[in-house]
């Protein structure tokens, strides 16, 4: 069943693939209207994400921002659809990539790179990255969880390896950053840290966007472990369909920093860059589903579980 799925909507995504921007975009703006005002996709996250991180926004501009954010939301949908098999001058074009200067000077001096980024529309133009450099000795990389369904999990590698990048999975990246260095090679690789972490994997908190926020924080453990360089990665959209990346170096050597501090920077920076675009932000992502009370729960339950073992 699965198989027949992917090749029905498959033959739909060649069709959709081949009509021209301004087509898509007058079917975005169809599909805004059926996913806002009729199915209402997960429009009670999406309030209360919006309401708890800006209380100094009344409800009127609140709406505002969740509209923008619910047209951005189907742009990024067609413009995803209409990124496999884009030329290099048109995704060019579409995806400017700036401040790059430190990245090649870190790459040139035998380094290698962690880029921390956040789900803002567009992110999956960034994997055009590799267009930008042509160092053999360099694995261009991101890091992605894989989909439910094996044939659409191909097909999105696929897509985001098409400029020369490599997809890497999340429960793989130790290992293939290991190996990389094994072979003596330096790797600039991209990391969207900015969803919720299991309960087994909550190490940290910080104070994101008004609340208390457990965070990921293998991506500083890899860095700071290798020596990497870190930088942030800025979205902005300059108009619709048209996007800038701008990368900006806050550390040269993760390893000389102390524990959690790429982590809280990496927080603040994106904390900035979604107050100044918050309709670009992932906001149906139910980021704040795990509590520090639910933690704390979880974990006296554990040592009791433990302690009762031990009887």
């Amino acid at each position: 069943m699965k198989a027949i799925l992917y090749y029905i909507s498959l033959a739909l995504l060649f069709l959709l693939n081949k009509l021209p921007f301004c087509v898509l975009y007058l079917l975005s703006d169809m599909f805004y209207f059926i996913v806002y005002y009729l199915v209402r996709y997960r429009r009670r996250v999406v309030r209360d994400n919006l309401v708890k991180s800006f209380p100094e926004k009344g409800l009127r501009e609140i709406v505002e921002i969740e509209k923008r954010f619910y047209s951005s939301l189907c742009d990024w949908f067609v413009e995803t659809i209409k990124y496999y098999g884009m030329s290099e001058k048109e995704i060019r074009r579409r995806m400017v990539i700036t401040g790059l200067e430190d990245a090649h000077r870190m790459v040139a001096q035998g380094r290698s790179c962690v880029c921390y980024m956040g789900h803002l529309f567009n992110w999956e133009y960034v994997t055009s990255l590799a267009l930008y450099f042509d160092d053999e000795d360099l694995v261009i990389g991101d890091i992605y969880h894989p989909l439910e369904n094996s044939y659409f999990d191909r097909l999105m590698k696929k897509m985001r390896d098409q400029y020369g990048a490599e997809s890497i999975t999340m429960a793989n990246t130790l290992r293939r950053i290991v190996q990389i260095t094994k072979e003596k090679k330096k790797y600039l690789i991209g990391f969207i840290a900015d969803q919720v972490p299991t309960w087994e994997s909550i190490h940290h908190w910080v104070d994101f966007l008004h609340r208390d926020t457990p965070v990921f924080t293998g991506t500083e453990k890899i860095a700071r472990r290798t020596g990497a360089a870190l930088f942030f990665v800025k979205m902005k959209r300059v108009k619709r369909g048209y996007y800038t990346a701008h990368f900006e170096l806050f550390a040269e050597d993760a390893s000389k920093m102390a524990e959690f501090e790429p982590t809280n920077r990496y927080y603040e920076l994106l904390e900035k860059e979604i107050k100044e675009s918050p309709e670009l932000w992932l906001w149906t992502h139910n980021r704040w589903k795990r509590t520090r009370e639910g933690y704390e729960k979880r974990m006296r339950q554990r040592e009791e579980k433990l302690r009762n073992r031990g009887q």
